[in-house]
């Protein structure tokens, strides 16, 4: 039964190959001679049809029986080799026919190398044949091989749901809840393979609740199977920086890390954990342990339990196999029923096969998206009945799910995805790039007609991908560890990557495929690559950390070697010798981030080569002369180089589809008209230096128009002499340059004519998303670019001539289709900038920019302020869109300084700009009554802006923000914001009173009000505020504010943070006291206050205290003897800002009995320690700013007694012991 389920033996597919090597058997023939040709020929194909019978058996038979796995690896070993030979023939066949006409002749090759040639080939069909007849030894037999759909339709690249975890996802919620006042926890989500620990670790590290945004700092780390401390640690910091580490030095690296978790609450993944090597967690955990806030996390998700043992104080949770019912239902979200006919006994059967997941949501889900497409009640019943769930796997990590997904696979699909095994478990790679891979390594299947590899090479990446073969991340995809797993058992002794290699670094003689990370290797297995001569795959990558190693002299020596090299990367040699051109096999070299300045003439003789990347070579000027040679190139990568021109001939390069850039030349065979062969370009073209054109006939020849794949297009003249001797010629040659009309991004840059062709702007252009006009400084029109039907983005900077912008912009007066569009109908980015002589922009009447969601107006120094109220005016009211606007913000600080700018981001609104500009916005805003819907208003800076008088309506807002602005505003009524929730004014000059009526505004939770001069009272009358939900109050630098609310203690039962800072009117409580459940009270600014607490003293729910003492002058002991009341619940107190503090009271201090954490901040002049001690129960001492400091860091002897006992103390943020 489980032979019908095989799509097709991966080896078969090599075998494929090398029958269509056969099919070109001139080549064979003018090499061996005819007859000898022929009859090896024959005998191949003879040993290749007998072996490729056997070997869908043998795939499946290699579980169970170590020997038929090791007699698959020598027929693949055997069939790689042909499939060199022929390979050779071919490539030495295509270099001697480029020279000579005569390619066949007896100089073609000596006799010694063909007797040798032959010699190999005959040997290779000996091994074959020898093999096959070990059929009846090892039980194979012949069977037919399955077909698979070529191609399936591919599905959404969303992952589903998450199901049956509900109540995990609770308790884990609560673990972390309830660790929340330990310095540092860990918890290990345990389970087997996937069972969706991952998943479930995801859904934490996404978390929204309001719990998961008091953390700081989040990373996540996928850990290497071989856990290194170093490693480990220098990716921790990497995640956390968002950039690079290039520390290699432990105690640097543990330093840095320090620094980054430093008085922070950090959130860390370590995803896939295997090591429970507790001397290595011991030393990986220190800085974790000693820096960070109290209620950090690291979450580890291991399959072994022993794991969470290994780290010290670690936390198991055991995450159980999903119930049969939940894993239904991941598999039913991913399979597809039919409506009607045939959807009962396909469920049926569905529930069976779910039940066989045994519990594990990656089977369910795997199998689910294989039986995506197909409704046939056979195939799933064959899927149900299939041995392959009878294998036993137990030591192999592999389970039997995967194996039946990799097992439907066409052969061409499971050869890309077992090349995969090159990469290191959770390497992320690009679709691109792997593409690019599998084309240089001939394993994708050949194109239909008019179809490109690339496109071929999409559609089997897309293929994987549907099948959950591989997960997109970001910009980037990687493959699940299970996945990883399987790849490397089919892979073999045929795939290597750095972390396979072990201690000894031996690579295995039958390695064809080499992927190494410098920085783990050292220079014995650099120097030990050349011996792996039969390598085909080598990428090399990171930074070498072996010092004794010649990497020139070891480079040189595989060069010369590994004579089949079909793919090659390497960022560390500078230059680079001659015998790179002797690898007649190469497809894809990869030199990008080097500082090579040439490149050998060899590399010209690399007559296969598809891909050669130079991304990035900053000191590259030139490419070798002979570049036209390289007649297979399909991709040339030069983006970031220096090149000054092309060479010559260009045009014969007719397979190239991927160009960075083309630099036009001064000669006949390196000007634009050498672009006239490159039609097949795909993607983006890039043409530099386009004054170097002569003539209009020049551009002509460069025959833009015919490159139908190109969709996006840079025009660039260099910059500098804006003359020229016909602005005319000028128009004329960029005329001529016209692309095709489905291009959808076009650039010109320092174009020199004044006025633009009719084509640019033509609305012929359906597709055009992206427009940049720059540096045209001698343009003084725009083109009618409001005809571009898909227009989203429009940039115009440095046209200095221009003056004017008017109804040419928006429509073209002599085209009459221009009369019936609207302008700028899906335009969303508009940016104006360094103009320096426009005055005036008319905007249409009509209806323009209905879509618009940022504009952007900068350095334009002559356009009319009048003229700038009247555009923001215009264009907002006339946003489509402008009722789903929910937040507002006016205000400079919200973006670049100097910028006129109007921003839709989502439901927010933000305006930059002058005064003026801001205001007609705003009243933009009230006319067209859109204030009712917005439910945030941020105001900044805008002194002379108006605050409307808002007193019949009730209004919708949540949050309003005003910071210096509304200078005409003089009092706040809350009772037409009855559902606001977060009140903030800071300096707002004029305010003198926040009021409401009596009835209690239920939404409000926080009040900030900071900097009003003139604030007298919180209410009208004197009465109370009536808030029951607020929890935060902050009232800092109101001089005139006679008191606070009364009675809090009944109007704000909720309260739980209040801040009174540089008030000198409010020195007392006010009337009614203060609510019992504070936790959290900041006072200074009044003397008298500070100087007393004792109105405290009913606060016994107060967990945090900050004095200031800013204003207190005559304060040099603190605090009295008597001012504290008992504060049973107090651990955190915070004394700073008293400038003329010199002694502090320790025997005041013991009164609070909780206190954990004492922090002494900017008293620069305490240097006293009065008392025997500090209270017993502190834990942590920091003192910043501070004279004691010093005597505390140099032990003086009147000091350290008194604070030895701490465990942590802390000075100008270093710790000391």
């Amino acid at each position: 039964m489980a032979a019908e389920l095989v799509g097709g033996a991966f080896l078969n597919g090599f075998i494929n190959v090398v029958f269509d090597r056969l099919l070109t058997t001139d080549a064979v023939n003018k090499v061996f001679g005819k007859k000898l040709g022929s009859d090896l020929v024959q005998r191949l194909k003879t040993v290749l049809l007998g072996a490729e019978g056997l070997v869908a058996d043998a795939e499946l038979k290699q579980f169970g029986n170590p020997s038929v796995r090791k007699w698959l690896d020598s027929l693949r070993d055997a069939v790689y080799c042909a499939e060199d030979l022929l390979d050779t023939v071919l490539a030495k066949a295509a270099t001697q026919k480029e020279e000579s006409s005569s390619w066949w002749s007896p100089s073609f090759l000596v006799n010694r190398d063909r007797d040798d040639m032959v010699e190999k080939m005959e040997g290779v069909v000996r091994r074959i044949e020898d093999l096959g007849k070990q059929k009846d030894f090892l039980g194979l037999e012949k069977i037919p091989t399955g077909g698979s759909s070529w191609r399936t339709p591919t599905s959404s690249l969303v992952r589903g749901n998450v199901y049956g975890r509900e109540d995990d996802q609770k308790a884990l919620v609560q673990m972390l809840k309830d660790n929340n006042e330990h310095h540092l926890s860990v918890i290990a989500i345990v389970g087997i393979g996937g069972v969706g620990k991952t998943t479930l670790a995801q859904w934490l590290y996404n978390n929204e609740d309001e719990f998961m945004k008091g953390f700081d700092l989040k990373a996540w780390v996928c850990v290497s199977e071989k856990f290194e401390v170093v490693e480990t640690t220098r990716n921790v910091i990497k995640q956390i920086r968002g950039g690079t580490c290039s520390l290699d030095d432990f105690n640097s690296l543990q330093n840095a890390l320090k620094e980054e978790l430093s008085n922070k609450k950090f959130f860390i993944v370590l995803d896939d954990v295997w090591s429970d090597d507790g001397d290595k967690w011991s030393n990986f955990m220190t800085p974790f342990q000693q820096n960070g806030n109290k209620g950090s996390i690291i979450l580890l998700t291991t399959r072994e339990e022993n794991v969470a043992f290994a780290v010290q104080n670690c936390q198991p949770y055991f995450l159980k196999k999903l119930s049969e019912d939940y894993c239904w239902s991941v598999f039913a979200e991913n399979a597809s029923f039919p409506e009607s006919n045939g959807r009962a006994a396909l469920e049926e059967i569905g529930r069976k096969i779910v039940k066989k997941c045994d519990g594990l949501p990656l089977a369910a889900e795997t199998l689910g998206r294989l039986l995506r497409t197909n409704h046939d009640v056979e195939k799933w019943n064959k899927i149900l009945m299939s041995d392959i769930w009878e294998f036993s796997l137990e030591k192999s990590k592999i389970i039997p799910t995967l194996l039946i997904s990799y097992f439907h696979l066409p052969l061409y699909l499971k050869r890309c995805f077992v090349y995969c095994a090159l990469f290191p478990k959770d390497y992320r790679f690009r679709k691109d790039e792997l593409i690019l891979l599998w084309m240089a390594e001939d394993l994708l299947p050949p194109p239909k007609r008019g179809e490109s590899l690339e496109e071929v090479g999409c559609e089997c990446f897309d293929e994987l991908t549907s099948r959950l073969f591989f997960t997109k991340v970001h910009y980037y995809f990687v493959m699940h560890d299970l996945l990883h797993d399987l790849v490397i058992f089919f892979a073999g002794d045929f795939y290597c990557n750095s972390e396979e290699l072990g201690k000894e670094e031996e690579i295995r003689i039958l390695t064809r495929h080499l992927c190494v990370a410098l920085s783990r290797c050292s220079s014995k297995l650099y120097n030990s690559i050349s011996k792996v001569e039969s390598l085909r795959t080598l990428l090399l990558f990171d930074d070498f950390s072996s010092p004794n190693c010649n990497i020139e002299a070891a480079t040189c020596e595989i060069l010369s070697k590994c004579k089949y090299l079909r793919v090659l990367s390497f960022d560390k040699l500078d230059v680079w010798p001659n015998s790179i051109g002797e690898l007649i096999h190469l497809r894809y070299l990869d030199l990008s981030w080097t500082d090579i300045r040439t490149l050998p003439e060899s590399l010209c003789n690399l007559c296969n080569l598809q891909t050669l990347k130079l991304r990035c070579c900053f000191k590259l000027t030139s490419l070798p002369s002979g570049l036209h040679n390289l007649v297979s190139l399909q991709h040339l990568d030069i983006g970031e180089t220096a090149l000054e021109e092309m060479p010559r001939k260009m045009s014969k390069l007719n397979q190239l589809h991927v160009l960075g850039y083309f630099v036009v030349g001064k000669h006949e065979d390196n000007g634009i008209q050498e672009l006239g062969g490159l039609v097949n370009l795909h993607g983006s073209v890039e043409i530099r230096k386009l004054e170097n054109i002569v003539d209009v006939q020049e551009a002509k020849r460069a025959k833009i128009m015919d490159m139908k794949h190109i969709d996006a297009l840079c025009l660039e003249w260099s910059s500098g002499d804006d003359l020229v001797s016909s602005t005319q010629k000028e128009r004329d040659i960029l005329d001529n340059l016209q692309p095709q009309n489905g291009l959808k991004e076009l650039i010109i840059q320092g174009y020199k004519g004044t006025i633009f062709p009719n084509w640019v702007g033509h609305c012929c252009y359906q597709n055009m998303t992206s427009v940049s006009l720059e540096c045209c400084k001698n343009c003084c029109m725009l083109p009618s670019l409001g005809q571009l039907p898909s227009l989203k983005s429009l940039r115009i900077e440095g046209l200095d001539q221009l003056r004017s912008i008017g109804e040419e912009f928006y429509k073209n007066d002599g085209d009459d289709h221009s009369s019936h569009i609207a302008p700028f109908p899906t335009l969303e980015s508009l940016e104006f900038d360094n103009m320096a002589c426009w005055e005036v922009w008319h905007v249409s009447e009509s209806e323009t920019f209905p879509q618009l969601r940022k504009l952007e107006i900068r350095n334009c120094p002559m356009l009319k302020e009048e003229m700038l109220n009247q555009v923001f005016f215009r264009i907002i009211s006339s946003l489509l869109d402008v009722s789903k606007v929910r937040k507002l913000r006016i205000g400079d600080h919200f973006i670049n300084p100097q910028t006129e700018a109007m921003f839709v981001d989502g439901d927010t609104l933000t305006i930059s700009g002058s005064e003026s500009v801001k205001e007609s916005a705003f009243k933009a805003m009230i006319s067209i009554n859109h204030l009712r819907c917005l439910q945030e208003i941020h105001i900044s800076g805008c002194r002379k802006l108006e605050f409307p008088q808002l007193q019949q309506h009730k209004y919708n807002l949540v949050e309003l923000q005003i910071q210096s602005s509304c200078d005409s505003l003089s009092s706040l009524s809350l009772d037409v914001f009855p559902n606001l929730k977060n009140l903030q004014i800071v300096w707002c000059r004029n305010l003198e009173s926040v009021s409401m009526s009596e009835a209690p505004h239920a939404a409000l939770e926080n009040v900030t009000i900071v900097g009003c001069d003139k604030l007298v009272s919180f209410a009208v009358a004197g009465e109370g505020l009536a808030a029951p939900n607020l929890t935060h109050l902050k009232v800092k630098y109101c001089s005139k504010l006679e008191a606070l609310p009364r009675d809090m203690k009944s109007l704000l039962p909720s309260l739980q943070s209040l801040e009174i800072y540089g008030c000198p009117n409010i020195c007392r409580i006010p009337e009614g006291g203060l609510p019992p459940n504070l936790k959290s009270l900041a006072v200074g600014g009044c003397e008298e206050q500070v100087r007393d607490l004792s109105w405290m003293g009913n606060l016994h729910a107060l967990t945090h205290l900050t004095i200031e003492g800013l204003m207190c002058k005559n304060i040099k002991s603190y605090p009295e003897v008597g001012s504290l009341p008992h504060l049973p619940s107090l651990t955190t107190l915070n004394i700073c800002w008293f400038h003329n503090l010199e002694t502090l009271e320790c025997n005041e201090l013991l009164r609070l009995t909780s206190l954990q954490k004492l922090i002494i901040q900017k008293c620069r002049k305490l240097k006293n320690m009065e008392g025997k001690k500090l209270p017993p129960s502190l834990l942590l001492l920091k003192i910043e700013g501070c004279h004691l400091g010093g005597l505390c860091k140099n032990k003086h002897q009147q000091i350290w007694p008194k604070i030895s006992q701490i465990p942590t103390i802390k000075v100008n943020r270093k710790k000391i012991s």
